[in-house]
């Protein structure tokens, strides 16, 4: 399959099984996600497994940031979570903006790659990906930040992804304004 196949056929899956790649088939995968382009090499970017009692935890810190008693029940939509982090490096050249497109990058190269591989991939986010209870149990430190998750898992037999319409290039593809001394 080519990569414009890839990418057309690629669809997020809200609905997954109970299977998930092991860490030993996401290494291959992270690691050619991590061949994005990068402005100087950073690598602003990390990623964080999260499966079995680890969603059930991650349930827990996103009831404590909405002020809830019950622990969220969104974690365990899939076996596998994949934390996406941007963690921006010093850099005089690169701006943090930047370093935060790659490590975006990286999360969906990964999503494609994931979905390539016959895994079932939605990215998510939600307000509280941005809670201080949240960013705790990632361990964020310093100026990293959560982007979100790919929720990841094995694609229900005979069930259909999300269809979203293909993009009207025409529309989203232009040439600079003539200026008026033009």
């Amino acid at each position: 399959m080519s990569a414009l196949d890839a990418i057309r056929s690629r669809r997020s899956w809200s609905k997954v099984t109970d299977v998930a790649p092991t860490h030993a088939e996401l290494l291959p995968l992270v690691s050619a996600a991590g061949r994005v382009a990068d402005h100087s090499g950073l690598r602003p970017w990390r990623l964080i497994e999260l499966r079995g009692a680890d969603r059930e935890r991650l349930g827990h810190a996103i009831a404590e940031a909405e002020g809830r008693d019950a622990p969220s029940t969104k974690p365990l939509r899939a076996p596998l979570l994949i934390a996406i982090v941007t963690s921006p490096q010093p850099s005089e050249k690169v701006p943090e903006w930047e370093q935060d497109a790659v490590a975006a990058g990286v999360a969906h190269t990964l999503s494609l790659l994931l979905d390539e591989a016959g895994w079932g991939v939605m990215w998510r986010t939600g307000h509280f990906v941005r809670s201080a209870p949240v960013a705790r149990l990632h361990g964020l430190v310093g100026s990293e930040r959560l982007l979100g998750w790919l929720y990841v898992g094995g694609k229900p037999e005979g069930a259909r992804s999300g269809h979203r319409d293909a993009v009207d290039a025409r529309h989203r593809l232009g040439r600079l304004p003539q200026s008026a001394g033009d």
